[in-house]
């Protein structure tokens, strides 16, 4: 229940303040690539059911048609605002919308796509006990994930094999020691990075 209050509040707030940055980023986005400022995409939440997040469109229209789930900062399919607002993380900035709706979380394991949750063993599917949020541990240790897996040959197996074993590791690992208080470290370390 504080958890939640922490959200509504936190993400309410959120929203009240960067609007600006809305309405500048939703204007942004059309003039260079043809179609809507938002995207939406179904990823997996609390009790493994999916949803609907929100996010800033980073790629041509149709994109997640075209090619791999995984995405480098090189990926052809990004547009040229689309680079700036993946590289400081403000194409996520719209799920403040799923956290004040009860989607989600501010802090809580990233959501997956279904392709990928389907390759989860039983222990990793324990962070569906909790809702996913719009950060997490493994969100600060892979901040710069494009980077790595642009100079991978194999983008998307690199994914699967390295790296979303290891972030399922860090979520594991914030569910049996989440508090308010390891929230709030986590939301300054998000910042930190952003900002460094």
């Amino acid at each position: 229940m504080l958890k939640r209050i922490f959200d509504i509040v936190f993400s309410g707030i959120g929203i009240i303040i960067l609007s600006p940055f809305f309405i500048i980023i939703s204007l942004i986005i059309p003039i260079e690539s043809r179609g809507g400022a938002f995207f939406l995409q179904t990823r997996v939440g609390r009790n493994n059911k999916d949803f609907k997040i929100f996010k800033f469109r980073s790629m041509k229209i149709n994109s997640d048609k075209k090619g791999l789930l995984t995405t480098s900062s090189r990926d052809t399919r990004i547009t040229r605002v689309g680079y700036y607002l993946r590289k400081f993380k403000l194409d996520e900035l719209p799920q403040l919308f799923n956290v004040f709706f009860g989607d989600m979380s501010i802090v809580g394991p990233r959501p997956e796509v279904r392709k990928y949750v389907d390759l989860y063993n039983e222990d990793q599917k324990r962070i569906f006990l909790v809702k996913p949020g719009i950060t997490d541990l493994a969100s600060i240790t892979y901040f710069d994930e494009n980077k790595i897996l642009e100079n991978s040959a194999e983008p998307e197996k690199e994914y699967i094999n390295s790296i979303m074993p290891h972030k399922l590791e860090l979520n594991l690992l914030y569910l049996e020691n989440r508090s308010i208080f390891a929230d709030f470290k986590i939301i300054l370390k998000t910042i930190k990075k952003i900002f460094s």
